[in-house]
């Protein structure tokens, strides 16, 4: 195996965090502000791009990690490693509700394509690098779907989703209609595609977009019911307006009570 070997436990319901556990020498990688807990012991140090190719030299280096702003994600992530003899652990939180997926790698070929902002934490040698969308119309019309990330290699890597978790597996020719930002990632054999709703009622009125990504099968993808934009958006509807606080929610008399609190003027 080129990437590091480690094991790992999943702690939590809806708010999950993966533990992992270190031999000496062995690492893990993870994006910047996903970090828990760990041992003593352990190091952390950051580094330009993913640390897989070590060899591929300082330009290509550059390349690799200047495709990741793309994503909206940092030049830069986080290595830690074991440095002293005994096991060490490690642990990864989940930045919002949802569960902790794990991936081996070598069990779907080598390749996970997943959204950008899913990944949390792999073994060292797995290498994260962006997946272009080749069709225009998956370019203009994609939204969250459009620029992707891979996750290849033969270790194991965890991502993250929102909400509860389906995973399904189509068949050859198999196809299934989804919300853009419900995708958490599928398989490099699954092809995917954008396609319009249609119908004037139903692209003025209905409320959900005007397009959803179609994944044909065969291959293995896996979907979020609450995606974090989603949650986002509910969360900035709630707020109330001019930054005042919001009581009685919910209750008849809230308005009434808005209407007192107010200006102080009752």
């Amino acid at each position: 195996m080129n990437a590091h070997e480690i094991d790992y436990e999943i702690f939590g319901e809806e708010m999950q965090y993966v533990e992992l556990e270190l031999d000496p020498q062995e690492a893990v990688i993870a994006e910047a502000g996903n970090f828990m807990m760990m041992d003593n012991g352990i190091k952390m140090d950051t580094i330009f791009g993913d640390g897989s190719k070590q060899n591929e030299g300082f330009l290509g280096k550059v390349l690799g990690a200047g495709k990741r702003l793309l994503t909206g994600e940092s030049l830069f992530m986080t290595i830690f490693s074991n440095q002293v003899q005994g096991k060490k652990k490690i642990s990864f939180a989940s930045p919002y509700p949802g569960k902790v997926i794990p991936l081996n790698l070598t069990e779907f070929g080598g390749k996970f394509i997943c959204q950008k902002d899913a990944f949390l934490c792999a073994a060292k040698g797995v290498s994260i690098g962006v997946e272009f969308s080749k069709r225009l119309g998956r370019g203009f019309f994609g939204g969250e779907g459009f620029i992707m990330q891979k996750l290849e290699g033969d270790g194991m890597a965890f991502v993250h989703s929102g909400g509860t978790t389906a995973k399904k597996i189509l068949g050859p020719g198999e196809k299934l209609k989804v919300d853009t930002g419900c995708i958490i990632g599928f398989t490099k054999e699954v092809d995917y595609d954008i396609e319009f709703i249609g119908g004037i009622k139903n692209s003025l009125f209905g409320g959900e977009g005007l397009f959803y990504a179609t994944l044909t099968g065969p291959g293995t993808v896996y979907i979020q019911s609450l995606p974090f934009s989603r949650l986002a958006g509910r969360i900035l509807a709630a707020a109330p307006q001019g930054g005042g606080k919001d009581k009685g929610e919910g209750s008849i008399l809230g308005g009434l009570g808005n209407m007192v609190q107010g200006d102080n003027r009752f």
